[in-house]
């Protein structure tokens, strides 16, 4: 009985992230998204409990794109052929934890004060979030070439 044994030399490319930062990326954006359904729900039915909804939503939010920032500055560093799309990454991870943290303090306000500011950045928040998911898993291989 013979056996063939194939080795290779290099390594092949991986496509998308890393699996803890695309793990971190996609938990974003549906605690960001159900943070702006619960500032509508609040607008729509005038109940508190769905401003603390959207309160304890976007700041779990913020917990996984800040992680998920952290992992994209690493990215920057590591990425030798897309520098350009990795920085246009970083920025809008950055644009949308940034907001994230305005969003917060608008939501720390009464329940009445923060309407329509705190509906208006989570919709946002979560257009930004769903733009930063798709530019991160975006098949970093163009053309069948690493």
């Amino acid at each position: 009985m013979e056996f063939a044994v194939i080795a290779t030399a290099e390594r092949p490319a991986r496509n998308g992230p890393n699996p803890l930062h695309g793990m971190l990326l996609a938990g974003a954006f549906p605690l960001f998204l159900g943070a702006a359904l619960s500032d509508y729900a609040y607008a729509s039915t005038y109940h508190i409990q769905w401003s603390h909804f959207a309160s304890w939503l976007n700041a779990g939010g913020l917990v996984f794109c800040g992680l998920a920032l952290i992992c994209a500055l690493i990215g920057i560093f590591r990425s030798a052929g897309h520098r350009g799309l990795s920085v246009v990454y970083f920025l809008l991870l950055l644009v949308t934890w940034g907001l994230g943290v305005v969003n917060a303090l608008v939501h720390a306000r009464d329940a009445w004060a923060m309407m329509p500011t705190g509906l208006t950045l989570s919709i946002v928040i979560a257009v930004l979030s769903f733009i930063a998911v798709w530019i991160g898993f975006i098949s970093r291989k163009r053309g069948g070439q690493s």
